[in-house]
């Protein structure tokens, strides 16, 4: 199943030779958030791995960009013990260069673009509106 988050890129790691076929590089971003009044920070790890290690390299921190990615899981076993791993592979990045109204904006976006209130003329009534509801 595949997602997408927009954030804004804080933290580049080099790549990584895990072993002699598995390669990876991970990357942070940050995600700002309004709930109940409240403003959350989320920072979250994403993984790419093998030929996918370079997608990161062109941007840089401080860009705002959104990744398409694959949660993972795994099961791991030694000497007995059971351990899972989660992880957030990116597969696709791209720079986000204008605001994006799918996603929800953030305290400072919406103190900078303030949304204008409607006026009388943005609601308009039917003309010969009949209300048919017996109550």
């Amino acid at each position: 199943m595949s997602y997408e988050i927009t954030g804004t890129l804080i933290e580049k790691y080099p790549a990584v030779d895990v072993s002699g076929k598995f390669r990876k590089r991970e990357f942070v971003i940050s995600k700002n958030e309004i709930s109940n009044g409240f403003d959350f920070t989320d920072y979250i790890k994403f993984q790419l791995t093998q030929d996918r290690c370079n997608l990161i390299e062109q941007y840089s921190t401080g860009d705002l960009i959104k990744v398409s990615f694959n949660l993972r899981g795994r099961k791991w076993e030694k000497d007995g013990s059971i351990s899972y791993f989660t992880n957030l592979e990116a597969w696709k990045i791209e720079k986000i260069t204008a605001i994006n109204t799918d996603t929800p904006m953030s305290k400072t976006d919406l103190q900078n673009n303030p949304v204008p209130l409607p006026d009388e003329n943005d609601f308009t009534s039917p003309v010969n509106y009949q209300d048919d509801l017996p109550f």
